[in-house]
């Protein structure tokens, strides 16, 4: 059903998305797709899709704005049609993110029995932390249903319209209340 979804809506966005490979192809002349070797179920290893936004080790002028709105992250309904992610779930990993954030031991595996997404709840926190990111990966793992996705879909869905930084805020109110 997800591959379906994403298909359609690869379909729908596909004018945007070219247009967005056009012009941050036009900005710095280089390849607009990112490819990066992530860690997915199983701990099996795939090639993620994104839409490149930096140069040189830094984040381009578009780059930024593509990263506010998360279009940057709309190449990854390939990796969705392909079955390798899903819309929500924990973030796929590098093996040195793993190794950095020490989530390489026998307590972590749990991580990786769920496949990867898009967007999760460590997505839509409003606090970057290895600790926070893990509660929160645990917290889906553990919760993982339709009506969560559908939630946490719903919630993603603010952020090319209101920025990351705000959709996150709200998110984090909302969840006080």
């Amino acid at each position: 059903m997800q591959r379906f979804f994403a298909a359609l809506i690869f379909l729908v966005i596909a004018p945007l998305l070219l247009f967005t490979l056009i012009v941050v192809w036009l900005w710095d002349r280089n390849i607009p797709v990112f490819i990066q070797e992530r860690i997915g179920l199983d701990k099996e290893t795939f090639f993620v899709y994104k839409i490149r936004t930096m140069n040189n080790d830094q984040i381009t002028g578009i780059g930024r704005l593509l990263r506010k709105t998360g279009i940057d992250e709309l190449p990854q309904l390939f990796n969705i049609m392909k079955g390798e992610m899903n819309f929500v779930g924990p973030r796929p990993l590098t093996k040195a993110d793993i190794v950095r954030l020490k989530w390489d031991d026998a307590s972590h595996e749990i991580r990786w029995s769920v496949p990867p997404g898009i967007t999760g709840m460590a997505q839509l926190v409003n606090v970057c932390d290895a600790q926070v990111s893990w509660n929160c990966d645990l917290q889906y793992i553990e919760s993982r249903s339709t009506k969560t996705d559908l939630q946490l879909l719903w919630k993603s869905f603010l952020v090319p319209f209101i920025g990351k930084q705000k959709a996150k805020q709200l998110i984090h109110k909302s969840s006080k209340s």
